[in-house]
């Protein structure tokens, strides 16, 4: 890890959303689930003749693919999912996308390992912990190779 990686830290949104998380309780915290799976954007029409095959999670019980951006120097990211379907993880995608859309790469990179676990504990929901935490895992490594590149 660079100096300048270190430095440069985690966007201060992804803070904000782990301080707020880890302050609710289980109740609380389905309904922000809820209400943030309502929310998450739509894959934008430039991605319509993409392969989605090559952008799909595997690793998720849910049908998810999960398409990078980078634009000016900073990451975006954009999610296809039936929202109806798996809340959860529309509300997860959509809770970590408005944390670190329009971050840097490096940012991006220093999300904590463990945010599923802080975003997710104690919702009783640990079954979707892999799937969620290869989603995050993907955005980091689009991020590294967006960095390094």
């Amino acid at each position: 890890m660079s100096d300048s990686h270190a430095a440069e830290g985690m966007p201060p949104a992804v803070e904000r959303v782990l301080r707020q998380f880890r302050a609710l309780g289980r109740e609380e915290k389905m309904q922000a689930l809820l209400h943030h799976a309502k929310r998450l954007e739509p894959v934008p029409e430039r991605f319509a003749g993409i392969d989605r095959a090559s952008f799909a999670v595997h690793e998720c019980q849910t049908p998810v693919a999960l398409f990078p951006e980078h634009r000016d120097g900073r990451m975006y990211y954009y999610a296809e999912v039936d929202a109806r379907q798996s809340p959860t993880v529309a509300a997860f995608l959509a809770i970590l996308f408005s944390a670190i859309n329009g971050a840097t790469p490096a940012q991006i990179e220093a999300i904590p390992l463990d945010f599923v676990r802080q975003v997710m504990d104690g919702i009783g929901l640990a079954g979707r912990e892999a799937g969620l935490t290869a989603m995050l895992a993907r955005v980091k490594r689009h991020a590294a190779l967006t960095h390094a590149g």
